[in-house]
């Protein structure tokens, strides 16, 4: 019996990931504005997939965008 059950998310990151590249990052935020810190902080591809999955486009805090992370689908 193959355990696949993780294949379909196996790109998504919690949202404690994702934190760790946007340290320093004054709110209000663009979407396209953590996807540029988080590149320049490092992050592999896993974590820019996931902010670009967010369907959220601004963001007032950190707990904002872990929200969103959580709402993806």
């Amino acid at each position: 019996m193959d355990d696949n059950s993780n294949d379909i998310n196996q790109s998504m990151v919690n949202p404690v990931q994702v934190q760790k590249f946007l340290s320093g990052v004054n709110y209000p935020v663009s979407k396209e504005d953590l996807i540029r810190k988080a590149k320049e902080e490092g992050a592999d591809e896993n974590v820019i997939k996931t902010l670009e999955d967010i369907q959220q486009e601004e963001f007032n805090s950190p707990a904002d965008v872990s929200e969103a992370i959580g709402k993806i689908e």
